[in-house]
């Protein structure tokens, strides 16, 4: 019986990290590795970090058991981005690095091993011939990381809300792949649903344990690389772009109404944590916490279904599609940003947010 190799990644995967955090757990407690309630949190007791260690184990345990020769330095290059920013996360969340380290070396750094093995965007290439495309794409792939990643990084400001994406992302991932027909992205993000999932059980609200910026980052690494690789059927580039950024709209979004709103505020976007997210703005409506995430994981599930139409509806109706999108957002932006919210302090100098 031929079992598909995505199937077996998503159930490795999802018991792996699924068992795997309870030990996790333990050994955060044992060592007091601790989220402790504050002005920004919204726990009010002290809740076990590390969970993004049950995440990465349960995924790199179902590429190991499934991939053997396939792209075998493609692989490499994923799993050496992705272990690099697992360990910076976790020396952040222990407080052993200065929290711009992660910004701009790790991530950049990450960028790069994806570069080596040969993965990197094609959105320039396929307008500018030569070298200059390359280099344009080069650089492209080293801002679309870091800014994925990041988004990710502060998307983790609520129980569940982190986990819940990137599942509900992977899952659009998965779905993409397996249509065109792309074997190892389909079973690399079927490893990162399960990951994701198996962690979830947990982290719920009311959460029990946090991925910290270990597991955060790790998913967002993860997210960009699978944004690279994916290529949908019959899309040709710039429409491929559009299915990925469809796929990645909620963390998207999140970061762009953070960023312009701070920014407005005289502060700085990444340096000035606060209770401002998308979040936190539909939580204060009357949502409530649980409230606020399942709807975060709807328009996600939405947004992302809609992606998966892209091939079939025509490239013209692919771009009324993207300006209707486009708008939304443009008028969602202002009407959040009206919504109550805790303000921070301005220029407040500490780690990056949530």
């Amino acid at each position: 019986m031929n079992i598909p190799s995505a199937l077996i990644a998503f159930v490795v995967a999802l018991l792996a990290s699924l068992v795997l955090t309870i030990p996790v757990r333990r050994l955060a407690l044992r060592y007091g590795m601790v989220d402790r309630p504050g002005p920004r949190k919204v726990h009010l007791h002290p809740i076990p970090l590390l969970g993004g260690i049950a995440i990465y184990l349960g995924f790199v345990t179902a590429i190991l058991l499934t991939f053997r020769h396939a792209a075998q330095q493609q692989i490499v290059g994923i799993l050496a981005g992705a272990t690099l920013l697992a360990i910076v996360g976790v020396m952040d969340d222990g407080g052993l690095l200065h929290h711009q380290v992660k910004l701009f070396v790790g991530m950049p750094i990450a960028a790069i091993f994806l570069l080596a093995s040969g993965i990197r965007a094609q959105l320039f290439s396929a307008f500018v011939p030569g070298p200059a495309g390359v280099a344009l794409d080069c650089c492209f792939t080293v801002l679309w990381v870091v800014g994925i990643t990041a988004s990710f990084s502060i998307l983790d400001h609520m129980d569940g809300l982190c986990a819940g994406i990137a599942a509900v992302a992977a899952c659009m991932f998965t779905i993409s792949a397996i249509l065109a027909g792309q074997r190892l992205v389909s079973t690399l993000a079927a490893a990162t649903l399960g990951a994701a999932l198996g962690f979830l059980r947990w982290n719920f609200s009311p959460a029990r344990i946090f991925m910290g910026d270990g597991g955060a980052m790790f998913l967002g690494f993860l997210m960009a690389t699978l944004g690279l690789k994916t290529r949908p059927q019959a899309v040709h580039v710039p429409l491929t772009w559009l299915v990925v950024v469809l796929i990645l709209a909620v963390p998207i979004f999140d970061t762009t109404l953070v960023t312009v709103s701070r920014a407005r505020r005289g502060l700085l976007p990444f340096t000035s944590p606060g209770k401002d997210h998308t979040a936190h703005r539909l939580s204060n409506l009357g949502l409530g916490h649980r409230g606020a995430v399942v709807t975060l994981y709807c328009l996600a599930a939405t947004v992302g279904a809609l992606s998966l139409l892209i091939p079939y509806i025509g490239p013209g109706a692919a771009y009324a599609l993207a300006g209707i999108l486009l708008l939304c957002v443009l008028v969602a932006i202002p009407l959040l940003e009206s919504v109550p919210y805790e303000r921070q302090a301005r220029l407040q100098k500490s780690s990056p947010s949530p």
